[in-house]
């Protein structure tokens, strides 16, 4: 695997060592992930390309209702055989270590604002009822406050 166009191919099946998320989505600690790439011998290091598949739970950002989500990513990262720049990942006593790429690769594929369907109405903002559920919902237009004063006069 040394020689430069050595080729190896991995597929990894584990369970997350802790959650990955960001604060919206998450694939909660335990959740399987699978790891499909192929590890290449280059000149500058091992060069590491993969996907990652796995199944995130949220909720609507409209609805609120729960969601699972399927993360699907790809990365491509090259571990070097010497350190010549602090944010390089390096190879360290001839293994390397794919967890900080994984994690980073899935949250930042994480959604920021799921919705479970393209139509989601929402919520009523007015008293929190699901709009899809109720579509003639509506309640009484309200009146402006600035208004009031002319209220009271009518009264």
């Amino acid at each position: 695997m040394y020689k430069a166009g050595g080729l190896r191919r991995i597929e990894l099946k584990f369970p997350a060592p802790e959650a990955f998320d960001n604060a919206i989505a998450s694939i909660p600690a335990g959740s399987e992930i699978d790891i499909d790439g192929r590890l290449e011998s280059v000149h500058e290091g091992i060069l590491v390309t993969a996907n990652i598949q796995a199944e995130a739970k949220s909720e609507c950002s409209r609805c609120l209702d729960p969601l699972e989500l399927e993360v699907d990513v790809e990365f491509q990262e090259l571990f070097a055989y010497s350190l010549t720049d602090e944010d390089d990942l390096v190879i360290s006593e001839e293994s390397i270590n794919l967890e900080q790429v994984v994690r980073d690769a899935v949250v930042l594929s994480l959604p920021f604002q799921p919705i479970c369907s393209s139509d989601c109405e929402g919520l009523c903002v007015e008293c929190g009822a699901k709009l899809k559920e109720n579509p003639q919902h509506a309640h009484e237009a309200s009146v402006d406050p600035r208004w009031n004063a002319l209220k009271n006069l009518m009264e």
